[in-house]
């Protein structure tokens, strides 16, 4: 890529995976709220909300930063599979983008749930509770996989370190 290209496809994938850091985190915070609120109609609009915020921002943020940051890998010299910490980031967002779409399915039936009755304070207390888990534990992924952005640990793979191998003798030759 051009450098131009290069700064313009890095800005995307940090627009997008900072956007969806933060639509993660608001929806924690609702799911938080839904579940220890007791007021009827706040608890409803932050069920709502958070079916809202999965399909409308956090689902396609998570498929952004996804391709944006195998764009950036293969676009760049860090490559997408030259150094441990490039794989890495690649597998947890690619889990992490699976096992979104797959609890999306909860949190629409908790929000339907809501939608059309009242929730009261055990009514699928499991799910609800789970939901806030899940919230949690997708932000602590998001934000190892930053760390891992910025802190860059040393280790190449095997097909790296060939790679590396290879250019030396083409520079050399």
């Amino acid at each position: 890529m051009t450098p131009g290209l290069r700064k313009f496809a890095l800005t995307a994938h940090i627009a997008c995976s900072v956007g969806w850091l933060g639509a993660v985190a608001a929806f924690l915070v609702l799911a938080i709220a839904g579940l220890t609120l007791q007021e009827e109609q706040t608890v409803r609009g932050a069920y709502v909300a958070m079916e809202l915020t999965g399909w409308l921002a956090i689902v396609p943020l998570s498929l952004a930063s996804l391709l944006t940051g195998v764009v950036q890998a293969l676009g760049t010299p860090w490559g997408l599979f030259r150094h441990y910490w490039v794989l890495v980031k690649l597998l947890m967002t690619f889990f992490a983008t699976l096992i979104l779409l797959v609890h999306m399915q909860p949190i629409s039936y908790v929000a339907r749930v809501a939608a059309e009755t009242t929730l009261s304070g055990d009514d699928l207390i499991s799910l609800r509770i789970q939901l806030v888990a899940d919230a949690g534990a997708g932000l602590l992924v998001l934000l190892v996989i930053t760390a891992l952005s910025v802190y860059k640990p040393r280790g190449m793979t095997r097909y790296g370190w060939r790679k590396q191998r290879e250019q030396r003798t083409v520079l050399q030759s």
